[in-house]
């Protein structure tokens, strides 16, 4: 029992650690438009619900978590979709 908590803790602790650090990171990410491959772009658009499910390259609607600063300097790249 004892062993199972612990497992359970250290877990719980992981998860947390893992969450915090993702709200962090997204302070300094932007949303990139128009540089997307077809089934690559990280969330829903105008033409598809969800991330991955974009069906060309470059839609101008689908977009990617790029660092702060990059996306304007992609060929392409905008920042408003």
């Amino acid at each position: 029992m004892k062993t199972t908590l612990t497992i359970a803790a250290a877990l719980s602790t992981a998860l947390l650690m893992g969450a915090a650090t993702q709200a962090q990171a997204q302070g300094s990410i932007e949303k990139c438009y128009g540089v997307a491959k077809a089934g690559k772009n990280d969330c829903q658009t105008a033409r598809s619900s969800c991330a991955g499910t974009s069906k060309k390259d470059g839609e101008a609607s689908a977009w990617l978590g790029v660092p702060k600063g990059t996306c304007e300097k992609i060929v392409g790249g905008k920042l408003n979709g």
